[in-house]
């Protein structure tokens, strides 16, 4: 009698440690995402994934005036307009000579000697000076008859003559210092004028500043 009590109680015990360890599991089971691998459940160590690293450049996008699909204008230098310095700002209608008149471009940053490059395609109708009595200062006017624009290039040195065809891009010169000019903190920049069947124009209504994604490049 006492061996039956004593083997039907062993039998009692067992089950029941069977029972916990089923429950146990269960509820770590329960405790992981459903989402998440076996392996996380089984507390197997995974592989660390590296995040692929995305890239952002500044770059300048040209307006598309005729529809074409391709840009009709560039930034002269590559380079954003100039801020306030000592001498003002080089926004689109900045306030010139006290509130007098306003600033009828956009001050486009550059290092002396850089390329500039043309903001539009079209011909050369014009190289003059940007001053009177200062051959160091010259401006290149560029029209394009079938946009209906023209655009003047200021405080470069020309590559380019009157009569010549240039491509949105290309070069048309080196620019300028300004420091003898403009003494004491003027940034040194390409001033860009754009009209529109005479009227002048926002060029930062053109030339758009965009975050494009660059794919990552690796090396050979």
């Amino acid at each position: 009698m006492l061996a039956s009590v004593g083997a039907a109680l062993a039998i009692s015990l067992a089950m029941g440690a069977v029972a916990n360890a089923s429950s146990g599991l269960v509820g770590r089971l329960a405790q992981v995402p459903a989402a998440a691998p076996l392996a996380r459940a089984l507390g197997v160590a995974q592989p660390t994934i590296t995040p692929a690293v995305v890239t952002r450049e500044l770059r300048w996008v040209g307006r598309d005036i005729d529809g074409d699909g391709a840009a009709d204008f560039a930034n002269p230098t590559g380079k954003a307009p100039r801020t306030f310095d000592a001498y003002g700002s080089g926004a689109f209608g900045a306030s010139r000579d006290g509130g007098v008149r306003h600033h009828e471009g956009v001050d486009y940053a550059a290092e002396a000697g850089q390329p500039v490059t043309a903001p539009m395609s079209g011909y050369v109708t014009k190289i003059g000076y940007a001053y009177a009595g200062d051959p160091d200062l010259q401006f290149v006017e560029i029209t394009n008859p079938a946009l209906g624009y023209e655009a003047r290039v200021f405080y470069i040195d020309a590559s380019v003559e009157v009569g010549d065809a240039v491509a949105l891009g290309a070069p048309i010169g080196k620019a300028h210092t300004l420091q003898h000019k403009y003494p004491g903190g003027m940034t040194d920049h390409v001033h860009l004028e754009v009209a529109e069947t005479g009227k002048r124009l926002d060029a930062t209504e053109l030339i758009v500043a965009r975050l494009v994604e660059v794919p990552e490049t690796t090396a050979d």
